[in-house]
């Protein structure tokens, strides 16, 4: 049997468990030659348990137009809008906050999303996750 070659990965982002072959998932699916129908139905059972968040995923397409995928982490700015309750980031986030987080919310979202970050430890992830709370107007207390 010849080895499968991947030709193409790209990255998408969608709803986990709630995703449809519509715009804008579909076309970026039909486009890089994955079966728009196929990859809904295992993308959506493999999300479950995060229904309802957005989360990445990094889709590999190969020569025989099977693939395979890897969900990532939501986007920590999802995360901390959802954990600051506010519907978007402040558009001048020095002089405008929306939102306060407490570090121990910080730590949770940091936890989640350690294998995905660039960072060695939880505090240096933590770091991170300040900083996009910072560029959004949200204020880390305590």
């Amino acid at each position: 049997m010849a080895k499968k070659e991947a030709i193409t990965t790209f990255k998408v982002m969608a709803v986990a468990g709630e995703a449809t072959p519509g715009p804008p998932l579909g076309p970026a699916l039909g486009g890089n030659g994955v079966n728009p129908g196929q990859f809904i139905q295992q993308f959506n059972a493999a999300t479950q348990d995060k229904k309802g968040k957005k989360v990445g995923c990094v889709i590999t397409v190969y020569n025989d137009r099977s693939f395979d995928f890897v969900v990532k982490s939501s986007p920590a700015a999802e995360l901390l809008r959802l954990a600051a309750g506010v519907q978007k980031g402040s558009g001048v986030p020095q002089a405008e906050k929306v939102g306060k987080v407490t570090s121990a919310q910080v730590k949770e979202i940091a936890e989640e999303k350690l294998a995905d970050l660039n960072a060695g430890t939880v505090e240096s992830a933590m770091r991170m996750i300040e900083g996009t709370a910072r560029s959004m107007g949200i204020t880390v207390e305590g």
